[in-house]
Formats: structure tokens, C-alpha cells, sequence
């Protein structure tokens, strides 16, 4: 791997490769968005132009959470990843995670308990609302959800004094760009309500995008 990053490292002295590697390290294996100030790399704006040229070498990019940083796939990449068979998911584990989502992030949001721009979210979806909603033997169901949490797809939160037990996204979607975030949000539209005039907006919106497309093509 440091073969590959050589001509971007090569200008520098061994101190700051150390630096620029770690930062690398860190954004790529940490579940959740890696602090700017603990990572030099991540606090200067040229040194972090150079971890970003390092993640677009492996087909990643960087993704800002405030102050915070972590990568994910550039969105070309993740479009190609996406047309390979082998990288798709079980038709009932994108159901179950649909309704996680629904559950644990959209409907929460409108009703104002959610305000930031994140798939991230307090609100678990417990097990009982999953078994009524997914209408998936308890079997499968279950399956799916260990498939997710090892993915990283969605996280379990424990039974506690103040909230109820159940299962929210997970870390993984720290790791979306905006466009992807944008993407996942009209899917999430067309998914809960095909029929509202939201997703006629959305429906249109990709018309017009793809005409522009065609046109430009």
C-alpha cells in the first residue's frame, strides 16, 4: 500500500509521511468520524488535500461531519460497486433496513425530534415494530438483522431506563457523501410513500436530470 502512495509522499520528510499515513489509517478503519485535532494531517488543509488524493488512489474520498472526518467511496465508484451483482444485498435485508430507516430517521424527522443532516438517529426501531411492519418469518427476519449490524448497516441499542431497545443505522452511513445521502433520501421517499406528491418531485427531478444527461450526451 505505501508503494501506491509514494509520489505523494516522496516530497516529504519522514515525520509527515507518518503523519499523512495515520491520517489515512485512521479516517479508513475508525467506525465513527475521526476528530480534525487529533490527526496533523486532518487540521492543515494541505496536508489534508493530500489524504484526499491518497483515498481517490483506492477509490475514496473524504467526508466532513463538522469537525470531524472520515472516507467513503467516491461517488462513481459506489454507482459501479452498485451494478455488480456480487456487491448487492438480499432482497430482505434491503426491506428490513428500509425500515429501519423509515422508522428510526424519516418519520422522526418529521415530526421535528431529528433537525441535523444525518442518517444518524437517537430513535431505535424496536423488534416488535420490525415483525409487524416486515411481515418476514421471525427467522429471516432475524438473519437479516445480523447480516446489517456486521455489515455495519445498522446498530442495536440496548433496553435502558430512558429508551426502549432496538435497532437505529449504523456507522456505516457516517460514510456517505452528500450526493449519495441526497440519493438515499429520495429512495427512502419512493420506498414509504410511491404515491405522494413528494415522490412525484423526486420522480420528475430524475426525469429532468436524466434528460439533461441525454442532451448533454
Amino acid at each position: 500500500m505505501t508503494e501506491l502512495f509514494e509520489p505523494l509522499l516522496r516530497p516529504y520528510d519522514e515525520k509527515r509521511r507518518a503523519e499523512l499515513v495515520a491520517a489515512f489509517m485512521a479516517v479508513e478503519q475508525a467506525a465513527e468520524p475521526v476528530p480534525e485535532p487529533t490527526f496533523a494531517a486532518l487540521r492543515e488543509p494541505s496536508q489534508r488535500r493530500v489524504v484526499e488524493e491518497m483515498l481517490a488512489l483506492v477509490g475514496r474520498t473524504l467526508i466532513r461531519s463538522r469537525d470531524r472526518w472520515i472516507s467513503g467511496y467516491r461517488d462513481e465508484v459506489a454507482a459501479e460497486l452498485a451494478r455488480d451483482p456480487a456487491c448487492g444485498q438480499r432482497e430482505e435485508d434491503r426491506a428490513v433496513l428500509v425500515l429501519v430507516l423509515i422508522h428510526s430517521v424519516a418519520i422522526p424527522r418529521a415530526e421535528g425530534l431529528l433537525t441535523e443532516d444525518s442518517w444518524m438517529s437517537p430513535v431505535p426501531t424496536s423488534v416488535e415494530e420490525l415483525r409487524k411492519r416486515s411481515q418476514l418469518p421471525i427467522g429471516e427476519l432475524e438473519s437479516a438483522l445480523r447480516r446489517l449490524r456486521a455489515a455495519g448497516l445498522v446498530g442495536q441499542v440496548k433496553a435502558g431506563d430512558d429508551t426502549a431497545g432496538g435497532f437505529v443505522p449504523g456507522p456505516q452511513f457516517h460514510r456517505l457523501t452528500a450526493a449519495a445521502r441526497r440519493r438515499l433520501q429520495e429512495e427512502l421517499i419512493l420506498a414509504a410513500g410511491p404515491d405522494s406528491p413528494l415522490a412525484g418531485a423526486v420522480r420528475a427531478r430524475r426525469r429532468d436530470r436524466s434528460g439533461r444527461q441525454g442532451g448533454e450526451a
